[in-house]
């Protein structure tokens, strides 16, 4: 069953084919809504992969954090609005122009492709690279004023985040692990309580979920985390 918690989280496809992929989606899809396609899947699978399972309903969040000169990204940007995404990213760093032209295109994309228009998201810092709340934030701001929909950034900056933007700004935070998980490759990780409590809006977990020996019991147990942190959020009035 799919809960107001469990609508936050993204779980990452981060697998080598598109069999591995299905059979994931298959033994979660009873609590997962969400779904992140990488650069690893898409360049293993292609464009055909995120059309199937967007057809399917799952709400896909294609991560491939486009980088290139404006007309390149939007280009890019009107080709994934056509697969029925429903969020992608570029990064900030990229410039005005180029965010712009990515919302811009995806909307015209997602319209002669009778699809629903994507949220458009500015990635601010790696999580496995070092970063400054203030560095973050400003990235946020930047992405907002180019039009974005929302920034991909750390749980420990989306309060900051969160208190400059209003709630309709999407912040979608990796490195979350559980509690007792390891912080694997990146630096700048949360459990999902934190994140949800601090204002994120969806949270994506990649490895705990896969790697478990049940994913969808392990999809389960953050999703408990994740009430725990409505709660928390709840309560600060959030």
């Amino acid at each position: 069953m799919i809960t107001e918690a469990a609508d936050r989280l993204i779980l990452a496809l981060d697998v080598p084919s598109g069999d591995a992929a299905r059979a994931l989606v298959e033994v979660t899809r009873s609590d997962v809504r969400r779904y992140k396609i990488g650069s690893q899947l898409f360049t293993s699978e292609g464009p055909d992969l995120v059309r199937e399972l967007a057809d399917q309903g799952h709400g896909i969040f294609l991560d491939l954090k486009f980088h290139d000169i404006p007309n390149t990204v939007a280009e890019a940007a009107r080709a994934t609005a056509a697969l029925g995404v429903e969020m992608f990213n570029v990064h900030v760093s990229g410039g005005h122009d180029m965010v712009a032209a990515a919302v811009e295109a995806s909307r015209e994309g997602a319209e002669a492709a009778g699809r629903t228009p994507p949220k458009v998201l500015g990635v601010t810092v790696l999580t496995s690279l070092p970063g400054t709340i203030e560095q973050v934030v400003d990235l946020a701001g930047r992405a907002r004023e180019a039009g974005a929909d929302g920034v991909v950034a750390s749980a420990r900056e989306a309060p900051a985040i969160r208190e400059a933007a209003d709630e309709e700004f999407l912040i979608v935070t990796p490195g979350i692990r559980p509690a007792a998980s390891a912080s694997d490759d990146q630096r700048r990780v949360t459990t999902p309580a934190e994140a949800v409590a601090g204002g994120a809006s969806f949270i994506i977990v990649g490895r705990p979920i896969r790697a478990a020996a049940d994913p969808a019991a392990a999809a389960r147990a953050i999703i408990v985390e994740m009430e725990e942190g409505e709660e928390r959020r709840e309560g600060n009035g959030g």
